[in-house]
């Protein structure tokens, strides 16, 4: 968005400490309940490891512990959990490798996905010239007044980064492409060799040679595979696939076409256009603005932003000039909302997302330390964003 600026470029992640994530809890824990909420403080481990070391450290289900929202494994990162029939004094005794509780209190209910305020991050870019610490205030200052574009991060569309065209071969109910997608079109420049070699035999139709190929540890892309050998019905192939994943394949659909609608409208995503379904940022409530100039002071006050879709069969849709991005993504995918009333054994109804987020409690940073210079970049954002959105403004290269 910034295009003014060339970027100060660099390099994130390269140690854990260096990517500092902490959770602004929804609400706080009051005392009694049920269950225990704990502050946990990790390194180099992901929120399902966490889950998993806890609940075998204090013998229960990992179905027992509940959470608001994944954490990077490459980081450092604060985050809250509830543990389910557990005491205080349990959870504050536990010695982890990696992992230190911080607090534990009671509450009423277990903690859901989503039960979040928003994500404070700390993180510092290596391998930059600490001076040029000087160059990114006004850049982060026009991203706090005009908005940061809300992408969804790469990390939704899979190490093949092809999760979106799972998703809308789910949707269309392509069956036939949805193998192909999952078992074959080998891409040298994504697959190791061993994949590579399964995805090609399947590709030329050498299914049992594709079988013989697929590794040990590609247990559901096997389960698949066999059944296709044997019944020869992509359909009944397709059926092994968990409606978890489903539900993540179509999210991820659902995310690249946002993705497209924010990529036409990033000059604008500060702009109401006529016939705009407007975000409001204090409730998350949508509402249709027929005509834009009315509302032009309170979207420069940033309360209010244009939307995307999240496609659904109930998704409300703009008018006029604000649909066309939208129409011309649908168009790209081949769909339009009332597909996803089929979308297997489950329906998605769809929402709105907001086209740009503010950052907050913005700060900048330079200094040496043992592995050299660096800038520290901390702020805050709302929950469902992406820290490497914003940090891609200031670095303008691929390691953000």
């Amino acid at each position: 968005m910034t295009t003014h600026f060339s970027g100060i470029g660099g390099a994130i992640k390269q140690r854990p400490e260096d990517f500092f994530v902490q959770e602004i809890p929804a609400y706080d824990p009051c005392g009694q309940g049920e269950h225990v909420y704990c502050e946990v403080q990790k390194v180099g481990l992901s929120t399902f490891d966490l889950i998993d070391r806890v609940a075998g450290a204090l013998k229960i289900s990992p179905r027992d512990i509940g959470y608001a929202g994944l954490k990077d494994a490459q980081a450092l990162t604060r985050q809250v959990i509830s543990i389910a029939g557990v005491t205080e004094e349990q959870v504050m005794a536990l010695h982890l490798p990696d992992v230190q509780i911080l607090w534990a209190v009671r509450h009423g209910n277990k903690l859901r996905l989503g039960h979040l305020a928003g994500n404070r991050f700390a993180i510092k870019i290596r391998e930059v010239n600490p001076t040029d610490v000087v160059k990114l205030q006004p850049v982060l200052d026009e991203l706090t007044r005009r908005g940061v574009p809300n992408y969804f991060g790469e990390q939704r569309f899979g190490r093949r980064e092809n999760n979106h065209l799972l998703g809308a071969a789910i949707i269309r109910g392509d069956d036939t492409e949805l193998l192909r997608l999952l078992l074959g079109d080998a891409d040298p420049a994504r697959d190791d060799a061993k994949h590579l070699a399964a995805r090609r035999a399947f590709d030329r139709g050498d299914l049992d040679e594709s079988m013989r190929l697929w590794p040990r540890q590609a247990g559901m892309e096997r389960r698949i595979l066999a059944r296709f050998i044997k019944t020869r019905k992509a359909s009944d192939a397709s059926r092994l696939i968990e409606e978890k994943l489903r539900r993540l394949l179509v999210s991820a659909l659902q995310s690249e076409m946002f993705n497209q609608v924010v990529a036409e409208r990033i000059g604008s995503i500060d702009t109401l256009l006529d016939g705009e379904i407007a975000w409001k940022h204090d409730s998350g409530a949508c509402f249709a603005v027929p005509v834009a100039e009315p509302e032009k002071a309170r979207c420069e006050a940033f309360e209010i932003s244009p939307s995307g879709p999240l496609l659904g069969y109930r998704l409300l849709l703009p008018e006029g000039e604000a649909i066309k991005a939208e129409q011309r993504a649908f168009d790209r995918m081949r769909l339009k909302p009332e597909d996803f009333r089929r979308a297997g054994d489950f329906k998605v109804k769809g929402s709105r997302r907001p086209l740009r987020i503010q950052p907050r409690e913005t700060s900048l940073s330079a200094g040496v330390d043992e592995h050299g210079g660096h800038i520290t970049v901390a702020f805050t954002l709302p929950t469902g964003s992406y820290a490497t959105v914003l940090l891609r403004e200031l670095m303008k290269n691929s390691d953000a």
